[in-house]
């Protein structure tokens, strides 16, 4: 189909709502719904555009083309969603989410559906720095956390960890951390579970699982991961950002995807 084919399939609900109708993909069983201001909107009508100029020949699937083939998925709920850091992923759509029906017995249940980045984890970090503190220093700063930071394919924490230390890391959480001097007390109090599933069973990892990432333990990984120096811009909701300990514009924190 055309570009203006394809398009003809998507209507504008609200400001920043849109529906993905079925027949867009073949055996959509809901519709698809993405929530996107008018420039991300811009970037994924324009991934669609050049999906439609080339055919099916390389490149990723438009992460509208993803959302809609997750609603073609057996026992899906409602709509397939996508959120506005919607982009391609390697099934799903990075920041698409679909609830299944599981009294549906033909519904589906994917660790994976993303791809890769299963149990990746995000964290916020607030600093008691603000922004003119941190503008005078900042390459230096960006060239220290390149220097202290082990990151990408092949690299490997700086502190020395035996498979027993994965071990008891895998069983004790943040307890493990604690007792081994890497972080706070205080700390667990911000972390689901206190930091700790207490059901954790490191047997059920295969040896092959932890063979592979004894090395990167301590180590920010690679693909997609970051750790990134920002500031606050604007505060929306003073009461959530309380908790968090965000309190002013121009406060600094580091976000980390690892």
């Amino acid at each position: 189909r055309t570009f203006e084919q394809e398009a003809g399939f998507i209507q504008q609900d609200s400001s920043v709502r849109y529906t993905v109708r079925p027949g867009f993909v073949p055996n959509m069983r809901v519709p698809g719904r993405f929530y996107v201001n008018g420039a991300l909107k811009g970037l994924l009508m324009e991934e669609l555009q050049k999906h439609c100029q080339r055919g099916d020949h390389g490149g990723f699937l438009p992460a509208v083309k993803q959302l809609a083939n997750v609603a073609a998925l057996p026992g899906v709920v409602s709509h397939s969603v996508a959120l506005p850091d919607v982009h391609s992923g390697y099934g799903f759509a990075i920041g698409n989410v679909a609830a299944m029906d599981m009294a549906d017995p033909d519904a589906v249940v994917s660790p994976g559906g993303v791809g890769f980045d299963i149990n990746c984890g995000v964290r916020l970090i607030r600093t008691n720095l603000s922004l003119e503190d941190v503008q005078p220093v900042q390459e230096q700063l960006a060239q220290s956390l390149f220097d202290h930071i082990p990151v990408g394919v092949g690299s490997q924490g700086i502190i020395p960890t035996t498979a027993r230390d994965l071990e008891e890391a895998l069983e004790m959480g943040m307890d493990w951390s604690l007792r081994e001097g890497y972080s706070w007390a205080e700390d667990k109090e911000h972390c689901e579970e206190y930091g700790r599933m207490l059901n954790a069973d490191p047997t059920k990892v295969s040896q092959r699982a932890k063979k592979r990432g004894l090395p990167q333990m301590g180590t920010l990984g690679a693909g997609n991961h970051y750790a990134e120096v920002q500031v606050v811009e604007e505060i929306y909701d003073k009461q959530a950002a309380g908790k968090m300990g965000i309190d002013h514009e121009g406060q600094v924190c580091v976000m980390i995807h690892s």
